[in-house]
């Protein structure tokens, strides 16, 4: 019996180290498992780990991935968001450089720049808090407005010739201003600025409205200027033509005339050495035609010349020899 009891007890025993083993066994894996779980973070896309000791960040984290750290409370961890972000500034009236008023809605792009110096500067300054970060972003834009708009005219920022507008220009340069402002002062980057929307008040419309008609009055008169002169130009040019024109005919009509006076006179100077008397006959006729019309009266003596020729008639012609006269000039009488 005693040697029965023993053996129960030793059993018994081993039994009970087994059992402490194993207990204190998994205690030390639970341990192990919950310092690994306080030691180690996950970094994500997007996002940066900044490492604290009590309080006072010591490095930070960009890579995607785990990363070991001390178990609190000696370092703790704050994520930072460093995905991109949009914020608008609203409808701003601001004045142009030509002196006009005009809404201009304007958006931004942002994100906390990917670097460690930056990543403490937005945790310092904006208390990782990225919406009173666009709170201040939009403060920010509608003082940058004010002061780029005052660098541009209205016909450059809306102009239907490419050529003369300049909202692209404009869209940098507000680009530009904010990044020298947030970026040291918030840690952030500008990624991109845009114009969402521009309109006109009710005062600047009236105003645009007059100017663009002045502007159209202006061409109208500039063209039809160019059409009286071009006009006068034709009309000169025509002028000119038709005395050149007048000229020559003139001189062309005299020639004529000279040419037919001529050829009259020899023509006059044949009929004449051909029969001098029927000649002075003819000629007496015509000068009675043309002096004498259907209600001329004229009383003259009837022996007088030309109308000499109404009383005697034509003379009388001795009948040519027909051995010594000319045939041609027989035919020609």
């Amino acid at each position: 019996m005693t040697g029965q009891a023993t053996s129960d007890f030793a059993e018994s025993t081993g039994d009970t180290r087994l059992r402490l083993t194993l207990r204190i066994t998994l205690a030390a894996v639970v341990l192990a498992a919950a310092i690994a779980a306080a030691s180690l973070v996950m970094v994500g896309p997007g996002q940066a780990v900044v490492v604290t000791e009590f309080g006072d960040p010591v490095r930070v984290v960009t890579q995607p991935g785990l990363v070991w750290k001390i178990p609190a409370p000696m370092e703790s961890t704050v994520p930072v968001d460093l995905r991109l972000r949009t914020t608008s500034s609203g409808l701003q009236d601001v004045g142009t450089k030509d002196g006009l008023r005009i809404l201009v809605q304007a958006y931004l792009a942002w994100q906390v720049a990917a670097d460690p110096a930056h990543i403490r500067q937005f945790l310092r300054a904006g208390r990782n808090d990225p919406d009173d970060v666009a709170r201040q972003l939009r403060s920010f834009m509608g003082s940058a407005l004010q002061i780029v708009a005052s660098d541009y005219t209205l016909s450059e920022l809306v102009n239907t010739d490419q050529g003369r507008a300049r909202l692209a220009a404009f869209e940098t340069q507000l680009r530009d201003n904010l990044s020298r402002q947030v970026l040291d002062t918030y840690g952030v980057t500008i990624v991109q600025v845009g114009v969402e929307r521009l309109s006109l008040p009710a005062e600047t419309l009236a105003a645009t409205v007059a100017r663009m008609r002045a502007e159209r009055e202006t061409v109208a008169a500039e063209r039809t200027a160019e059409g009286l002169r071009i006009a006068a130009e034709i009309r000169s040019g025509a002028a000119r033509d038709a005395r050149i024109t007048g000229a020559r005919a003139q001189q062309d009509a005299a020639e004529i005339e000279a040419k037919s006076r001529e050829q009259a006179a020899a023509i006059r100077a044949d009929a004449y050495a051909l029969d001098p008397e029927l000649y002075t006959l003819l000629r007496s006729l015509d000068t009675i035609t043309a002096t004498v019309g259907p209600k001329t009266r004229l009383i003259l003596r009837t022996d007088a010349a030309p109308f000499r020729a109404l009383v005697e008639g034509p003379p009388a012609t001795t009948p040519p020899d027909p051995t010594t006269s000319d045939p041609a000039r027989t035919s020609q009488r």
